[in-house]
């Protein structure tokens, strides 16, 4: 392993995290957004003002607090704070509605929400009683209950009690779409953030790996696994992080050219507009040496592309936020044009166990499809307040992923799902909360919403509706209809309206049977 890992023991929390790089580096800049930065020093010295301003505030450890706001550098202030105080972060989907929000307030019990400005009124117009959540800090600004970030810590000063953190302790819980329709709190210790570079560096394996010059760009944003984690692997290896509020492929593109990023991880959606933007060319990503992608496979018209105009390493990562993000990687050498293993999600990282299992839960032969089912020292800790669905998932310390493939000579490929989660552009939806939204509109009698292919985004939602008697609707007024129930990339971009939804004989929706027509000559049926 290369230059920074190999110079160091072990880290276990992101607090070691915190404490060792500020004194290796305390003036290197550890995050960059928006022209602000923190350095590794700084970064150390101001979560140590928010852990303390924590604690000042009465959360005990185990306190849940919610972050609603873009990437920032006070994200990582806070989830450091978090870290030292014993606090557990439970980062929102800005682009979620109120009501969603309200829910996993509600949900994680949240004590306290540090909320930039521009989403105080989605906070305020929750109408529900939260009777956890105290405290409000408005990150932005002097106005709002909060008072702006560094008067709160201002107010807030006192002596730092850091509990005892050891690796197995919760520090994140990350909201996924659940097939209930209502988002489950994924809680994940701090040996999520660790495990894959430990069993990387046992294993003398390269596909994921840092140089102490390394600049790298934050693609995905911080409240998906997929962006916290690769934030974090940066943030260990001691490299400078570049964040952006929210991803525009142009000014992503001027980053890249002007600061010098040499990796990176996204989700095939943003290299296809970060490579189709019209000065997109060699000489801009003349110093990336490796992308990392994930949440969907990437086209080898994509690839080529990437291959053409990037002329670096790629690797692509395969897991769940139950995973603690990555389980298997594609790596580098696999990229190659034309190449069977493009077809595959890739290896399991040394230390990881992959099994596929049949509908009676016996391992299956080589090459014969069943549930993928993972067994990691990353996996979540459980699904928050849910034992059941917790037992369902996690058994045995094997995760069930719900996702149908098989193992061919030490490789993962992926078929189909077992669950009905869609992804689309990286975002994860499930259909059953698309279609109660729907059937909870007066001139919806019921519906049916499935995963379709999309070149640019993966999948995109197409949903089959079938109107009341008597009631008209057309395709427009029923998304507009959605608006306010569910966030914007929850909505479905295709529809078609039938006189019924085919249904098993117990009732369930026959979504293979809709999805046939779409997927037909795929070899790979998920985004």
């Amino acid at each position: 392993m290369t230059d920074t890992y190999e110079t160091r023991q072990p880290l276990k929390t992101l607090v070691e995290t915190a404490r060792r790089n500020a004194a290796r580096f305390p003036e290197k800049k550890a995050v960059v957004c928006d022209g602000r930065s923190l350095t590794y020093g700084q970064l150390d010295t101001e979560s140590d003002r928010t852990a303390c301003a924590l604690g000042v505030a009465g959360l005990d450890k185990g306190a849940r607090v919610a972050y609603l706001g873009k990437e920032s550098e006070s994200y990582y202030d806070v989830l450091f704070g978090c870290a030292k105080a014993g606090a557990v972060l439970v980062p929102i989907n800005w682009r979620l509605t109120s009501a969603e929000i309200e829910h996993i307030l509600s949900d994680s019990t949240a004590q306290l929400i540090f909320v930039e400005q521009e989403f105080l009124a989605t906070v305020e117009q929750i109408t529900a009683p939260l009777p956890a959540l105290s405290h409000t800090v408005v990150l932005d600004g002097p106005g709002g209950p909060g008072g702006g970030f560094q008067s709160w810590k201002a107010r807030n000063e006192g002596v730092l009690e850091t509990p005892v953190a050891d690796s197995g302790d919760p520090v994140v819980q990350i909201y996924t779409s659940g097939t209930t329709g209502l988002p489950k709190g994924v809680v994940l210790a701090h040996r999520s953030f660790f495990a894959v570079p430990d069993m990387l560096e046992r294993g003398g394996l390269d596909w994921i790996d840092w140089r102490k010059d390394d600049k790298s760009l934050i693609g995905v944003p911080g409240f998906h696994i997929g962006g916290l984690w690769w934030a974090v692997q940066g943030l260990n290896a001691g490299v400078t992080n570049i964040a952006v509020s929210t991803f525009v492929s142009g000014e992503a593109l001027r980053l890249i050219r002007d600061m010098g990023i040499t990796t990176t991880c996204m989700v095939p959606a943003m290299l296809h507009m970060l490579t189709s933007e019209p000065s997109a060319s060699p000489e801009a990503f003349h110093t990336l040496r490796k992308v990392v992608y994930g949440g969907s496979p990437i086209s080898e018209s994509l690839l080529e592309r990437c291959h053409t105009l990037m002329n670096c390493d790629f690797a692509q990562i395969y897991g769940l936020t139950e995973t603690g993000n990555t389980a298997v990687c594609l790596p580098p050498e696999a990229h190659s044009i034309g190449g069977s293993l493009l077809k595959a999600a890739g290896r399991p990282y040394p230390g990881v166990d992959i099994v596929v299992l049949d509908e009676r839960g016996a391992e299956v032969k080589t090459g014969t499809v069943g549930e993928i089912c993972v067994r990691t020292p990353a996996r979540m800790v459980e699904y928050w307040g849910l034992p059941n669905a917790t037992a369902e998932t996690l058994r045995n310390g094997w995760v069930h992923t719900g996702d149908a493939g098989y193992m061919d000579d030490g490789y993962v490929y992926i078929c189909d799902r077992l669950k009905d989660v869609v992804i689309v552009a990286g975002e994860n939806v499930y259909p059953a909360e698309v279609e109660k939204a729907l059937e909870q509109l007066p001139a919806v009698a019921e519906a049916a919403v499935i995963g379709i292919p999309d070149e640019r985004w993966g999948e995109r939602l197409h949903a089959v509706v079938v109107l009341r008697d008597g009631e008209t609707a057309t395709r427009r007024e029923l998304a507009l209809d959605l608006r306010g129930s569910l966030a914007t990339f929850k909505i479905p971009s295709s529809w078609e309206f039938a006189d019924h939804v085919p249904r098993n004989p117990s009732g369930k929706i026959l979504r293979r049977r809709l999805r046939e027509r779409f997927w037909s000559g795929r070899e790979r049926k998920v985004g």
